[in-house]
This record gives C-alpha cells, sequence and structure tokens, in this order.
C-alpha cells in the first residue's frame, strides 16, 4: 500500500528493504535482493555526492538495460539529481547533443556501469540527506525525434508519484513479477517500472527482445505483469509455440505508444491469460485514457474511457471545446504533467491549451471523437492526416482496410503531394502481394476520396524502438 501523503520513491525503497532476502532485480544470474538494492542505491547516491554532484543536477544514461543502470537512477535520485535517459541506439551526435541540452553533469555509457564496483562508494557510505518535493524534476525523457529534433520532456516526482497511485489499482504490489522488455529510455517502460519499484515488487530485465527468452522468463519467474508495444504483441502472437507456455501467472498484460489494433487485441484476449489494459496517453502527460480491453471486448476499436483523475476533452481549430461525438484535437489534464520543455518556454506553450475557467492542458496533436458510452476513438494524428482536395482523410480507415487483405502482415499510409488534389495517399505496405492488384483490391473497398494512388511493398515498415511507425521517414522516401 502506498502512503496518502506524496512520498518520494526514494524514500518508498528505504521501505521495502525491510523485505530482505526478497528479489527486487532479476537479469539473467544476477539477483539483487530488496535489502541490498537500499544499500547500493546509497552507495550511488554517496558515490554523485562525492563527485560535487546534488539536487538540481542531471546526469545523463545512455547503455544497454542492465541492473547497474537501474543502481545508478536510485542513487541519482536519492541524491536529489534528475536523471536523463537517452536512446543508446542514437548517433553519437544526437546522444551528445541531447547531454549538453539537458544540462547533464556528466554522460553515463555501458563501459562506465560494466563493472559498478569502481564507481560506488565504499558499503556504508550515504550521501547527504535530500527534501525532495512533488515539483522536483524526477527525470527528463526526450521525445522520439519522429517528427523533428528531440525535446526535453521535464517530468517531476508528482508525475511519478501518480503512476504509483494508478498501479495500485493494477494490481502492483509486493507479489508483482513485472517482465521488463522495452528500453529504458522509454516513458512506455518507466510507467511499468516505477510502479513496481515503488510498490515493492520484483522486476525481471530483458534486454534484448526475443520471443522464445521472453515466453522462457515469463514461465520460469511466474510473470504477472508486462508492458508491450503492438509491434512486439503481434511477434508473441505469430511465434511457434506460443501456446505451448504456461502464461497463467499472468495477471495484468499493458500496451501503449503505438496503434494497436482491435484484431490484434482480440487474439491476445483469446489466447493469454489474465486482462489487457491499453493506455493512451502522451509522455508530456496531460491526461490517460483507458482501455480495460477485457472488460470491454465490444470496444476494442477504441483506447477507452478517462482514467480516474483525468480531463479529457475535444477542441477545435481554433481553440474552441466541442461537444460530445464532435471530431477534433484531443486534450488533457491531470495531476500527472510535465513541467514542460527543457529550455523551450515557446515550445512548451504551443502544446498548452486552457480552458475558459483557466485550467491547463496538453495538447496531443491527436484527432478523436468520444462516442455515446465515453470511450475515445482515435482517428490519427493531427500531423498524418491527409488534406486532399479540401477533404480530411484519416489513415487509419485506410490502414484499416489494407490490414484486412490476407497476404498484409503490416502496412502505413500516408499523404503525398499532388498537384491536382494537394495530397493524396500512398501506402507502404510488408507483404507477399502484387502492389497493382493490391491497391485495386483496396481502392474498391474505400470512399471515393480514399482511394490510394500508389502501394509500395517493403520489407518492413521502419519503426522507433519502441514501435512508432516512421511515417516521416516514408514521405521522404517517396519524394526521393
Amino acid at each position: 500500500m502506498l502512503p496518502d501523503q506524496f512520498t518520494p520513491l526514494p524514500d518508498l525503497l528505504r521501505g521495502h528493504a525491510r523485505q530482505g532476502a526478497k528479489p527486487a532485480i532479476i537479469m539473467g544470474d544476477t539477483v539483487i535482493s530488496w535489502a541490498e538494492l537500499d544499500a547500493l542505491a546509497d552507495r550511488a547516491a554517496a558515490a554523485l555526492a562525492a563527485a560535487g554532484h546534488g539536487k538540481g543536477d542531471v546526469i545523463a544514461i545512455s547503455a544497454a538495460m542492465s541492473p547497474a543502470y537501474l543502481l545508478l537512477w536510485l542513487g541519482a535520485l536519492r541524491a536529489g539529481l534528475a536523471v536523463a535517459p537517452l536512446p543508446a541506439s542514437a548517433t553519437e551526435a544526437t546522444i551528445a547533443m541531447m547531454a549538453e541540452d539537458a544540462d547533464a553533469v556528466r554522460l553515463y555509457r555501458d563501459a562506465d556501469l560494466a563493472d559498478p564496483a569502481q564507481w560506488l562508494a565504499p558499503p556504508g557510505a550515504l550521501a547527504p540527506p535530500v527534501t525532495l518535493g512533488p515539483d522536483d524534476p524526477f527525470n527528463l525523457i526526450y521525445s522520439s525525434g519522429t517528427t523533428g529534433r528531440p525535446k526535453g520532456i521535464v517530468q517531476p516526482h508528482r508525475q511519478r508519484w501518480a503512476h504509483l497511485q494508478r498501479g495500485v489499482t493494477q494490481g502492483y504490489g509486493p507479489d508483482a513479477v513485472t517482465l521488463v522488455a522495452t528500453p529504458l529510455y522509454s516513458n512506455t517502460t518507466l510507467v511499468s517500472l516505477f510502479p513496481t519499484i515503488g510498490l515493492g515488487g520484483t522486476l525481471v530485465l530483458l534486454p534484448r527482445f526475443d520471443c522464445q527468452a521472453f515466453l522462457e522468463l515469463s514461465q520460469r519467474h511466474r510473470v504477472t505483469h508486462v508492458m508491450l508495444v503492438p509491434v512486439q504483441y503481434r511477434r508473441l502472437m505469430d511465434f511457434v509455440g506460443f501456446d505451448d507456455f504456461d502464461l497463467s501467472s499472468y495477471r495484468r498484460k499493458f500496451c501503449t505508444s503505438a496503434p494497436f489494433p482491435a484484431a490484434l487485441k482480440a487474439e491476445v484476449l483469446r489466447r493469454w491469460p489474465g486482462g489487457l489494459t491499453e493506455y493512451y496517453g502522451m509522455t508530456e502527460g496531460g491526461g490517460t485514457c483507458i482501455l480495460q480491453a477485457h472488460e470491454f471486448p465490444d470496444k476494442l476499436g477504441t483506447v477507452g474511457q478517462p482514467a480516474a483523475g483525468s480531463d479529457i476533452r475535444i477542441i477545435d481549430a481554433d481553440g474552441h471545446e466541442l461537444p460530445p461525438g464532435a471530431t477534433g484535437e484531443v486534450v488533457g489534464r491531470s495531476p500527472a504533467m510535465m513541467t514542460g520543455y527543457h529550455k523551450l518556454p515557446e515550445a512548451t506553450r504551443d502544446v498548452e491549451w486552457f480552458s475558459p475557467a483557466g485550467e491547463r492542458f496538453i495538447r496531443t496533436g491527436d484527432i478523436g471523437r468520444f462516442d455515446a458510452d465515453g470511450f475515445l476513438t482515435l482517428l490519427d494524428r493531427a500531423k498524418d492526416v491527409i488534406i486532399s482536395g479540401g477533404f480530411n482523410i484519416y489513415p487509419i480507415d485506410i490502414e484499416q482496410v489494407i490490414a484486412a487483405h490476407p497476404e498484409v502482415r503490416d502496412c502505413a499510409v500516408v499523404g503525398v503531394p499532388s498537384d491536382q488534389w494537394g495530397e493524396t495517399p500512398v501506402a507502404f505496405v510488408v507483404g507477399d502481394t502484387d502492389p497493382e492488384a493490391l491497391n485495386a483490391w483496396v481502392n474498391e473497398r474505400v470512399g471515393r476520396m480514399q482511394k490510394l494512388a500508389d502501394v509500395v511493398i517493403l520489407p518492413e515498415l521502419p519503426r522507433s524502438e519502441i514501435g512508432k511507425v516512421l511515417k516521416r521517414e516514408l514521405r521522404a522516401r517517396y519524394r526521393a
């Protein structure tokens, strides 16, 4: 159980140390108990303090998933620092740019974390005590950069506290075992990882996603919780032998970060024990919708209803709030909201919307509408809407038609320039099919303004590490 009042994560960690030898982190043959985790966090905090770092400072970490990575992060929080986790797969120039933008006092790489004994303070060492408030920075998450230069999203302790409170309702606790199979730099991972730590559960780390390894770990450790992205669910459902593993320990599976097709949700519900929960929201915060797919199998085409404490509304292009059932941009507010983009006040203002009552909302850039039951259906990203001949075309509508073709494994639709229409839709498809035949098949099934101008067959779609289709790359590839 959580305390009634805000409590910083390092203080919760201290309390969970009473669990002694119970595993807190498992990776391969490495097992760190709760008592060891607390003591190691102290030593990491003391090392940072001895180096002259303290409250208000930021460290950056760009490294593979490991127990040492988490020890450093928890130690930094205990010393009062914030952490900027950066994608190790980015170019050296991009990593350096993000670390500099974060004002990081130090950047830690794989070589720095390889032997914790070399950088941890001696046993028993302590950092000076630090008082952390709800508005102090917890971490800086850098946006994926799928639409341009990554921006540092400052998430305060208050935002992580809200995630812990939500975690209680999702079955996290001392008996929870969470399998971590997405990168540590992604907020997708952290909304599952930190509730596990904050509520005293056990983390099982899988640094590189592999279906066989994932299923073996799930069975061996009796995993109860996992957060995956849609492409991982698809790979698992396609994996030969999936149904041979005992996954009966699962209580809840989560998904976020990318569109989750209704047919895939239905397949996961049918073949994988335990509940299935989809989160819709932004790293910036600003409200969350939750679909408990196991409770609402007739709503799999939606992203669910606003979570407790979330206020989600729809606005038009002029910033006026629209009535239920109308289509427009999704905006939201909740206790889990970013402070702002680091050193980018104008960019922060660009994503803020204020209600007539003066309440601060975050603009999502997504187009959607609520149905009569209060479930939100997403139509597309505002930047991805194709404007053809003055009409709005939502790529997702065409993608759903394409995905129904038996020879299509994956697809994405983007708008490309057209002298006649302004923009026109083009499909990029993964599958063993003839592009001209597929083009004709699709155009027989879509509306007049939705007809495809072209179909391009690819071996795979370009995706970020957390599964988002990089439509910007597809547009550039077609223009080239």
